[in-house]
């Protein structure tokens, strides 16, 4: 299953990508609101084995490769977690190579598999978890359309701390308005 816009292609993971997938994730000080910065390239090696061959999987992280048209460069990466046994909800989470911030290609990347999991995979419920301290990121989900739902206090063990987590969701029937416009 292969997604394309005019600058992106949006495909699964492959384990010919480990290389630049490591380039970007395993930056700390990007990727410090990142549950997983890999330390060595047989991290994202295991990462890479571990994920679903099929998509829409119950309980399951799906990755996309977010990769640039014209260079063929992959430039970020992107999951879908299938939430539930009724399987119409999902989580998203996005992960961009720290050249290519602030350019639009998260938003592309976002709204183009948000179409996908409402319009082709009949998805009710999208949500995404952020970090408060992110702001750029919650910048980006409120201008998606996310609205935020929850602020949970200290929910999240990460890195050797408590930390809180910010719940955004965005129902289809609000995307199929936006779509309208």
């Amino acid at each position: 299953m292969i997604l394309q816009t005019e600058r992106l292609t949006i495909r699964p993971i492959t384990m010919e990508d480990k290389n630049e997938i490591f380039e970007y994730r395993r930056d700390k000080a990007t990727n410090k609101y990142q549950g997983w910065v890999p330390e060595t390239i047989a991290d994202v090696e295991a990462f890479i084995g571990k994920l679903p061959q099929q998509i829409n999987v119950p309980e399951t992280w799906f990755q996309f490769a977010i990769v640039e048209r014209v260079t063929q460069k992959v430039v970020g990466d992107l999951g879908v977690h299938f939430i539930g046994p009724d399987n119409r909800q999902a989580e998203i989470g996005c992960t961009l190579h720290k050249a290519f911030h602030k350019q639009g290609y998260a938003t592309e990347a976002i709204r183009t598999v948000l179409d996908y999991l409402f319009n082709t995979l009949s998805k009710h419920r999208v949500t995404t978890s952020i970090d408060p301290e992110n702001t750029s990121s919650i910048r980006l989900v409120e201008r998606i359309g996310f609205r935020k739902e929850a602020h949970f206090i200290e929910s999240l063990w990460m890195k050797g701390q408590w930390v809180d987590d910010v719940i955004y969701a965005l129902l289809e029937k609000d995307w199929s308005r936006m779509s309208e416009r």
